[in-house]
């Protein structure tokens, strides 16, 4: 019965601490999104907010139609509708993000990578644009993401 309880409490905890962020799908050509969660960024809420001098980690599960040898993350800050590049620590999506390439169509993957928010980002409201792109130059996802940097 205790370990019942300690299971369910775990389960709550992870559940809140990752919950399913509020995306729309912006023209994945070459795969699906399955989902996406982001660290304290709760289900009910409609725009995910950042904390500056923090990480966020975000997973994104999704599953590729076509074969590609490399993924490549590119990601802009969508400012009023004018996109603005964000340089990552790690762009490389085949390599420290837990996906092994080449990517096999039709297999979900699970893409997992930590962004530093930093203090000099503004406090902002944005639209994060997160895009994996395949060895052909196509997205096999196209994320649009809320979001608050507070």
């Amino acid at each position: 019965m205790e370990n019942r309880i300690l299971v369910s409490v775990a389960i709550l905890l992870v559940s809140s601490y990752f919950a399913c962020a509020a995306y729309t799908d912006c023209g994945s050509q070459d795969g699906s999104i399955v989902d996406i969660q982001i660290t304290n960024c709760p289900a009910s809420s409609r725009r995910c907010t950042l904390k500056r001098n923090t990480n966020a980690t975000m997973v994104i599960n999704f599953t590729p139609s076509t074969p590609s040898t490399s993924l490549k993350a590119v990601v802009h800050g969508l400012i009023m509708g004018v996109p603005v590049p964000f340089d990552l620590p790690n762009p490389d999506g085949c390599k420290d993000s837990g996906l092994s390439c080449p990517l096999t169509p039709g297999t979900t993957y699970k893409y997992t990578t930590t962004m530093p928010i930093s203090t000099s980002y503004p406090r902002i409201t944005l639209d994060i644009k997160w895009e994996l792109v395949d060895s052909d130059q196509k997205d096999v996802i196209c994320a649009q993401i809320p979001a608050r940097i507070a």
